[in-house]
């Protein structure tokens, strides 16, 4: 009879942990969908067209907290910006976000909203300074990412009197 409770028990911790770990990958591929919609309805073509070298490179947007990462391949051309759930085959940039689970929505909502010029960039800038964020690999590749996520400069966020 105790052999029958410990393989419920365990039955049950397995459960538990699955049930974690798909809501997890249902947090993160939200993130990953969320991120592709809002740069087609409201993405500016400018950061696209500047892509030069880092084109056709891969970024992993690590987040430990979800034990998972999203993969971003660069484009010149703001139709063809796709992301996917899972790590990248061969990243040039691995930006790691060392957040709790809810601070994460609350960051990235941060750099979305954030204009994609010099005072954007040094918004995000503070989070690699105070290590919230570490990038490694290419730092342009990782910037032009974070500059194609920013649509602060759209006239959805501009005052309207």
């Amino acid at each position: 009879m105790t052999e029958f409770i410990q393989t419920a028990d365990s039955n049950m911790k397995d459960i538990n942990i699955r049930a974690r770990n798909l809501l997890k990958e249902t947090k993160l591929l939200n993130i990953a969908r969320l991120a592709k919609m809002l740069v087609d309805l409201f993405g500016l073509d400018n950061q696209f067209k500047k892509m030069g070298k880092h084109e056709g490179q891969e970024v992993e947007l690590v987040f430990p907290a979800f034990d998972g990462s999203i993969t971003f391949i660069l484009t010149s051309d703001r139709e063809k910006f796709d992301c996917r759930l899972g790590k990248a085959d061969n990243p040039a940039s691995k930006i790691i976000l060392k957040l709790k689970e809810d601070d994460i929505l609350k960051v990235l909502s941060k750099i979305i909203r954030s204009k994609d010029n010099v005072f954007g960039l040094l918004k995000v800038g503070k989070l690699y300074i105070l290590r919230k964020v570490k990038i490694k690999g290419s730092f342009g590749a990782a910037i032009a990412l974070t500059k194609c996520l920013m649509i602060g400069k759209h006239e959805i966020y501009k005052n309207k009197k």
